[in-house]
């Protein structure tokens, strides 16, 4: 007679999950060098009405205010309104791709001279190994995954 059942709340599971967590992908590290990515129109647009806005309300501090006011004009404005500033973040996309360009060059030319540094770094594990000093490596690995799982 499983439609008579009670009606009401769940209780919380206690303890753990039956789900095993998945471990976190460590991200490589960021390159300061590599150039940012452009603006897309609307920011470009936003840049301009964040300090309009500001000047016309002096007291508003709120980030997610400027945003909203923002967002509404957006899509209240035409097409035509719009185009100047597509065709800035066309400058800009177009400014961004030459300088990867030139980024991507040094990179791979920077990869090139760093390949024989790599062969360096295998002996340097095997080394590790002989000493005694990759489980200690090992166990500094572990408890920073531990910290990242906090």
């Amino acid at each position: 007679m499983g439609f008579f059942r009670k009606i009401g709340k769940r209780k919380a599971t206690l303890g753990k999950s039956s789900v095993p967590k998945a471990k976190k992908e460590r991200r490589a590290k960021k390159d300061p060098n590599k150039p940012k990515r452009p603006p897309s129109a609307f920011f470009v647009f936003l840049e301009e009405f964040r300090a309009t806005f500001k000047k016309e309300n002096p007291n508003v501090k709120a980030v997610s205010a400027v945003g909203k006011a923002a967002g509404e004009k957006w899509k209240s404005m035409s097409e035509e309104e719009k185009v100047p500033y597509g065709a800035k973040a066309g400058k800009r996309k177009a400014e961004y791709e030459k300088q990867m360009k030139v980024y991507n060059k040094k990179q791979e030319s920077s990869a090139n001279g760093m390949g024989d540094d790599e062969e360096d770094e295998e002996v340097h594990d095997e080394e590790d190994v002989a000493s005694g000093e990759e489980g200690q490596h090992q166990q500094e690995d572990d408890e920073e995954e531990e910290e990242d799982e906090d």
